[in-house]
């Protein structure tokens, strides 16, 4: 029953499902809270915050949304929620879930869902055991760039894939310091667990689980503690090739996407627009349109010459859709369709960042089960190294 499993609530019967969010930072504020208010079926209850500001921040924008000071009044009043929704620091993730699950409520939580792959499976079990949904938003499956790819391998446009390359590049040369920064291992920061959770989940989304993993994670500003210029490589068990690079020290960015097919290429510049809109107070609406992207940032599909001297193709980029996570969690919840992002789905791309960390530390290449199965999240890091990158 593990991600379709349905919670017995007022939800059903076509009332809203009462959702409360526990923390309102970053992705509390600018993606969930947002997303769940826009929509259908969904109302956005409480909000978990100690903060005095961040609460000014929330009644301001959802007039009407209560809040809890600690995530145990929530469990006190399980009877009130139909979904908890965690989206506090990275090392609260798991004990939260946790006392989530115990006391009766379906849980999203934010990526990474844990710090290792061992302790996701184990939220997993204890989501099947109870009959709980447990989903982690794993939002960038909807990012236009990712579905506009999804697209095109699906329509056979590029070939067999052979290599596949993403890249998640920022240009911020001064640390701006914070849990996500933090070189404490506790803290589950850096790059690697952060737009590395991104990256690695689309890879293996994309092209299936991964049997060979190397990967180098440095520390490049003065003044830095966690990773902030890392690379992945991973070949999966089909031979596909990602090579995923994750930085804050990109004073020039590469391109978003570089996929070499067979027969052509895709390349794709740019950031999914989502994410700035819902900075900027953009929300989606059903009278506006959502995601979308302006014609000279289209990606380009072609071969034998470069995008930048106008060689190739223009492929009109999807629209971005992170409103379809929550819609997807909304009918799950009621029986209506799958779990969009399980959690052994989530543990399998943990077994690669794991996998990663290893290596970077080792400077090896590390082998995982060339049998894992994507939707059971298995696989075996324990297994031979090599001394050359994949």
């Amino acid at each position: 029953m593990t991600g379709n499993a349905t919670h017995e609530t007022p939800g059903l019967s076509g009332t809203p499902l009462r959702v409360g969010l526990v923390g309102y930072g970053l992705a509390g504020s600018v993606f969930h809270a947002p997303l769940i208010a826009a929509t259908d079926g969904l109302v956005l209850d409480t909000v978990v915050t100690s903060d005095e500001e961040r609460r000014a921040q929330a009644r301001a924008e959802f007039p009407g949304v209560r809040f809890a000071a600690s995530p145990q009044e929530l469990w006190e009043r399980a009877d009130e929620l139909d979904l908890v929704v965690i989206a506090s620091p990275n090392k609260t993730h798991v004990p939260i879930a946790t006392a989530a699950l115990e006391a009766g409520l379906p849980v999203v939580v934010d990526k990474p869902i844990a710090g290792t792959a061992a302790e996701a499976r184990a939220l997993a079990a204890l989501a099947e055991e109870r009959g709980l949904l447990l989903s982690v938003f794993q939002n960038r499956r909807w990012d236009n760039d990712f579905r506009t790819l999804v697209r095109l391998l699906a329509d056979g446009e590029l070939g067999d894939v052979q290599r596949f390359e993403s890249r998640f590049e920022r240009w911020r040369p001064q640390p701006k310091g914070g849990w996500r920064e933090s070189g404490d291992p506790q803290e589950i920061g850096g790059l690697l667990y952060d737009l590395g959770s991104h990256v690695v989940d689309q890879a293996l989304t994309l092209f299936g689980p991964a049997a060979l993993v190397y990967a180098e994670c440095d520390v490049r500003r003065p003044g830095a503690a966690a990773d902030d210029d890392t690379f992945v490589a991973i070949t999966h068990v089909n031979g596909v090739r990602s090579h995923l690079y994750v930085s804050a020290t990109a004073a020039q960015r590469g391109p978003r996407f570089r996929v070499l097919g067979r027969t052509a290429g895709y390349v794709k510049y740019g950031l999914d627009p989502q994410e700035a809109e819902l900075r900027a107070g953009v929300r989606p609406a059903a009278d506006r349109p959502w995601g979308e992207e302006p014609e000279e940032l289209w990606g380009r599909i072609g071969s034998g010459e470069s995008p930048l001297t106008g060689g190739g193709i223009p492929v009109r980029t999807l629209p971005g859709d992170y409103p379809a996570y929550y819609a997807a969690v909304a009918d799950a919840l009621r029986g209506k369709g799958e779990n969009p992002v399980n959690a052994l789905q989530a543990a399998a791309a943990l077994d690669v960042l794991e996998a990663a960390r290893r290596s970077a530390r080792e400077g090896v290449t590390v082998k995982l089960s060339d049998t894992a199965d994507p939707d059971s999240g298995s696989a075996d890091t324990s297994a031979d190294t090599k001394e050359q990158p994949v």
